[in-house]
C-alpha cells in the first residue's frame, strides 16, 4: 500500500455502517485471520471472554451478541495475524535495514515468537533463552549505582494483576521511576482532578448516558478513538438530547453516524445526525468557551434567574467567589477572539447547559495536551459544580480514556508520585519499606537519558520511544542506555532504537489463553469508567515461547532480587493470589476482590464523587481558578501557526494499520498537513503543494519536518494539524504541563518554512 499514489477526494458518507463493515472484512481477510478472527470477535467484551485490546470504553450491559467496533476489529486481527517474526527473520535483517523500514512495515511483518538479545557485532538480534535474557536483567540492574538509574515504562494494556506486581517489584529493587502512557495522554485527569473533586478519574458510568439531559464532547474523536462510544451518542439524539460537539476539526463521526449493528439503519443506508450543536473553536479556545459560558451563568443569575444550585455549592464547595471574580473580569471581545466563536454561540451553548438538569461533559486529549493541560479540566469541572452536576443520574464528568488499561494501571501502582499512605500499605502488606521520593515521569525520563543518569529502561509493553516528544531527540538519548528491554507482542520502533544491551521479549496476547502449573487463568481490566471486569483468551498463542506478562515480571524480580521478601514464584501460577494481594494493598477499593470479579460483568469501584463525598484535604469539592484565557504560551511570530497532532482512522496510538484515513478523505499517504485554505493562499501556496513545517522555539535546536502535503481542511484560522507520530520530531521535549508532565502535542508552535523538494 505504502507504494500506491496518494489521492485525496472528501468522505461524505456517514461514520461507521458499510464502510465500517467492509474495513472488518477487509483486515481479517488482510492479516489471513477470516475464521479464526471471526470466532474470536464473538468473545470480545463478553462475560467469560476477553476485553478489546484497543481502547478503554466500557462494556455495555445488553443482550446484543456483538461488542466490539472497527478498530476493535483490527486490533484483534493483528494481534491474531498468521504472521510471524522468527529467528529467520532477524538473520535476514539487520537493525540498520530494519531502521529503514516505516512503522507500518514493522507493524505488518507479525508477531513475536522467541526472546532475542542484541549483537552490536553484527548488528542483528540473535535467539537468547529465557533464563540467559533474566539473568543479563537482573546483572545491569544490580550493577546501578542507584535504582534511580532505572526506567520502569508501563503500556495501557498491560493488566492489572502485572501491572501491581511491576509496581511492587519495582519499588522493592528501590526506585519510583515509572514513565507510563498516560503521561502522554490523560495525565492532566489524573493530576487536574484530584485538587478539584478528589479522584483524577471520571464520574460517569454508562448508564448515566440514558439520563443524560444534554452531553458535550470536547476535545474528542470518538467515532475513531472510542467509537462504541457512539452508540450512547445515536441513542440519546434519537431521545432528543443535544449534543455540544467542540472540536477545530469536524469529524465525520460527529456530524452523522450509522450503526454497524442497526439492521434497519444498514438496509436502509439511514443515519443519524449526532451533533445538535459543533463549535468550531479555535485550537486552545477550549477555555475562552468555558469561560464564556460560565460568564453567562453569572449574568443571568444577577438579573434574577435561579441558575447556579445553590443547596450542593453551599454544601459541597469552597472557592466560588474567587472563581467568579474571574469569570467576571473576563472580556468578551477577548473570549470570542480566543475562542474563536462568535459571542452568540457561545450563549447559545450555554443555554443548552442551563436548560439541562443533568449534564455530562466528555472530554479527550484536545483538552490535556496543552501547556496548561491540568488547570483547563478543572474549568470543565468548574462549570459542572456550578449546576450540581455530580452525585446525580446523567450528569458528571467524563474523560474518555484511549488505552485498555491506561485507568486500572494508574489505579494499581503505577505511579511516579505514590502518596504516604499507598507506601505506608505496600510496606504492611510486603514487608519491605518501599522507597518514598517521586520519581520520573515520560518527560523526566527522557531527561535523564540525556544527562547520562539513567541507564536502563525496561518497556512493558508500547512503542516508547515513537509515542515520546522530540524524536531526534529522544533516539539519542535511548541510544546512551547501557540495556533496553521491549516486552511486546508485534517488532516496533523501540526494538531498533536500543541501548548497547538489548532484549527483545515476546508476550502472550489480550486475546489468547494463560495456562500456568495452576490451570488457566485470567487477568482483569479496569475501563474508563472505573468498571473492573475478567478477561480470558481464547486462543492458543502465537508461540509457545511467548510467557505473560505476569511471569515476566515475576522472574525480573527473581532475577534482580535474590533475597526478596515477596513470593514471586507463587504469583507465576496463581493469578488469585496476586489479586488477594491488591485487596490488601487497596482494602476500601479491592475488598473481595476475588469473590466481586466472579460476576459476569465485575463490578465498579467506589468513585467518592458519585457519592457527593470529595476526598480533597478540605473535604470539599474546590472551584479552582485558571487566570486570563490562555493555555499555551504566547508566540511573538506573524506566521505562526498551532499544530494539533492527530491520530487517523486506520491507527491506533503507534500503530498503523494503514496510510489510509477515509474520514477524512486521505488514502496511501500520512505526510500530510491540514490546513485552513486562507492561511494557505496568504502564504502564496497552492493547495497540495509540498511543505516543509518547522518549530517555533527559543532553544536553537533545529527541528523540521519536510515533504507534507498540505490539503484545504475546514481548520479555524491560525491552526493545522497532521498525523502522530510522523510528526512527533515537532514537539519540543520542554513543550508540557508542568503539573502533569503532559506534553503539549494538541498545540505546537509551528511555521512553514517553505515548499519542499518534488518525491
Amino acid at each position: 500500500m505504502a507504494e500506491r499514489k496518494p489521492r485525496y477526494k472528501s468522505y461524505t458518507q456517514p461514520a461507521g455502517g458499510w464502510g465500517a463493515a467492509a474495513a472488518t472484512a477487509k483486515v481479517l481477510l488482510e492479516q489471513s485471520v477470516v475464521t479464526k478472527g471471526s470466532r474470536a470477535l464473538l468473545s470480545m467484551n463478553q462475560p467469560g471472554g476477553f476485553k478489546c485490546p484497543s481502547c478503554a470504553f466500557p462494556d455495555a450491559v445488553c443482550t446484543k451478541k456483538l461488542e466490539f467496533c472497527e478498530n476493535g476489529a483490527k486490533a484483534l486481527a493483528h494481534e491474531a495475524t498468521k504472521f510471524r517474526v522468527t529467528r529467520d527473520f532477524f538473520a535476514q535483517h539487520s537493525v540498520a535495514d530494519l531502521m529503514e523500514q516505516s512503522d507500518y512495515w514493522l507493524e505488518m511483518q507479525g508477531r513475536l515468537t522467541e526472546p532475542m538479545r542484541y549483537d552490536s557485532a553484527t548488528d542483528h538480534y540473535v535467539p537468547v533463552s529465557w533464563d540467559d535474557a533474566f539473568a543479563l536483567i537482573g546483572d545491569h540492574l544490580r550493577a546501578l549505582e542507584s535504582p534511580d538509574q532505572a526506567e520502569f515504562y508501563t503500556s495501557g494494556r498491560t493488566p492489572n494483576e502485572a501491572a501491581f506486581l511491576y509496581s511492587i517489584f519495582v519499588r522493592e529493587f528501590g526506585t519510583n521511576n515509572f514513565p507510563d502512557c498516560s503521561n502522554m495522554c490523560h495525565e492532566p485527569t489524573s493530576r487536574g482532578l484530584m485538587p478539584a473533586i478528589g479522584v483524577g478519574k471520571g464520574t460517569v458510568v454508562l448508564d448515566d448516558f440514558e439520563h443524560a439531559e444534554a452531553i458535550f464532547v470536547i476535545g474528542q474523536n470518538p467515532g475513531t478513538n472510542a467509537p462504541r462510544m457512539m452508540t450512547q451518542l445515536v441513542e440519546a439524539r434519537k431521545r432528543g438530547v443535544p449534543i455540544v460537539a467542540v472540536n477545530p476539526m469536524p469529524e465525520r463521526a460527529l456530524i452523522r453516524f450509522t450503526e454497524p449493528q442497526d439492521m434497519v439503519q444498514m438496509a436502509t443506508f439511514g443515519s443519524t445526525p449526532i451533533a445538535s450543536e459543533f463549535v468550531h473553536v479555535k485550537i486552545g479556545g477550549d477555555l475562552a468557551l468555558l469561560k464564556g459560558m460560565m460568564k453567562v451563568l453569572f449574568e443571568r443569575e444577577a438579573a434574577g434567574e435561579a441558575i447556579l444550585d445553590h443547596d450542593f455549592i453551599a454544601g459541597h464547595t469552597e472557592g466560588l467567589a474567587a472563581l467568579k471574580a474571574d469569570i467576571e473580569a473576563q472580556d468578551w471581545a477577548d473570549m470570542v477572539a480566543v475562542s474563536g466563536i462568535s459571542e452568540e454561540q457561545i450563549r447559545r451553548c450555554a443555554d443548552i447547559y442551563v436548560r439541562s438538569k443533568a449534564t455530562i461533559i466528555c472530554y479527550g486529549m484536545g483538552i490535556t495536551q496543552h501547556e496548561l493541560g491540568s488547570p483547563l479540566v478543572q474549568q470543565i469541572a468548574n462549570i459542572l459544580l456550578l449546576k450540581g452536576n455530580f452525585g446525580r443520574p446523567g450528569a458528571g464528568i467524563s474523560p474518555i480514556r484511549g488505552h485498555s488499561n491506561v485507568q486500572g494501571d494508574r489505579t494499581v501502582g503505577i505511579d511516579e508520585k505514590p502518596t504516604p499512605a499507598y507506601l505506608d500499605r505496600v510496606r504492611d502488606v510486603f514487608g519491605f519499606d518501599p522507597p518514598r521520593e517521586h520519581g520520573h515521569h515520560t518527560v523526566e525520563s527522557v531527561e535523564a537519558m540525556e544527562r547520562g543518569t539513567a541507564r536502563v529502561f525496561i518497556g512493558l509493553g508500547g512503542n516508547f520511544v515513537r509515542a515520546i516528544p522530540d524524536t531526534d531527540r529522544s533516539y539519542q538519548a535511548m541510544r546512551k542506555l547501557d540495556l533496553t528491554v521491549g516486552i511486546a507482542t508485534k517488532l516496533n520502533r523501540g526494538h531498533l532504537v536500543h541501548g548497547k544491551d538489548a532484549l527483545i521479549l515476546p508476550v502472550v496476547a489480550r486475546s489468547e489463553r494463560i495456562e500456568t502449573g495452576a490451570g488457566e487463568q485470567f487477568v482483569t481490566i479496569e475501563d474508563s469508567m472505573s468498571n473492573v471486569t475478567a478477561s480470558r483468551g481464547v486462543l492458543d498463542p502465537a508461540s509457545l515461547d511467548c510467557k505473560p506478562e505476569v511471569e515476566i515480571v515475576c522472574r525480573m524480580a527473581m532475577a534482580t532480587l535474590p533475597e526478596s521478601r515477596v513470593d514471586w514464584g507463587r504469583y507465576i501460577d496463581d493469578y488469585g493470589a496476586i489479586r488477594d494481594k491488591i485487596a490488601d494493598v487497596y482494602p476500601a477499593l479491592y475488598e473481595g476482590f476475588s469473590e466481586r470479579i466472579r460476576a459476569p460483568h465485575g463490578f465498579h469501584l467506589d468513585v467518592a464523587p458519585r457519592r457527593r463525598a470529595w476526598l480533597t484535604p478540605n473535604g470539599k469539592a474546590n472551584f479552582l481558578v485558571l487566570p486570563g484565557l490562555a493555555v499555551n504560551a504566547a508566540v511573538d511570530d506573524p506566521d505562526m501557526l498551532r499544530l494539533a497532532t492527530v491520530r487517523s482512522h486506520d491507527q491506533f496510538n503507534t500503530t498503523i494499520y494503514s496510510y489510509n484515513d477515509r474520514y477524512r478523505g486521505v488514502y496511501n499517504d500520512r505526510m500530510i498537513l491540514f490546513v485552513n485554505a486562507e492561511d494557505r493562499a496568504a502564504r502564496g501556496l497552492a493547495a497540495g503543494a509540498r511543505v516543509t513545517l518547522e518549530t517555533i522555539a527559543a532553544d536553537g535546536i533545529d527541528r523540521r519536518v519536510e515533504g507534507l502535503t498540505l490539503i484545504d481542511y475546514p481548520m479555524p484560522r491560525g491552526a493545522v494539524a497532521g498525523y502522530y507520530p510522523e510528526l512527533n520530531p515537532l514537539l519540543p521535549l520542554e513543550l508540557f504541563d508542568r503539573i502533569s508532565g503532559c506534553p503539549a502535542a494538541k498545540s505546537i508552535p509551528v511555521r512553514i518554512a517553505g515548499v519542499s523538494a518534488a518525491g
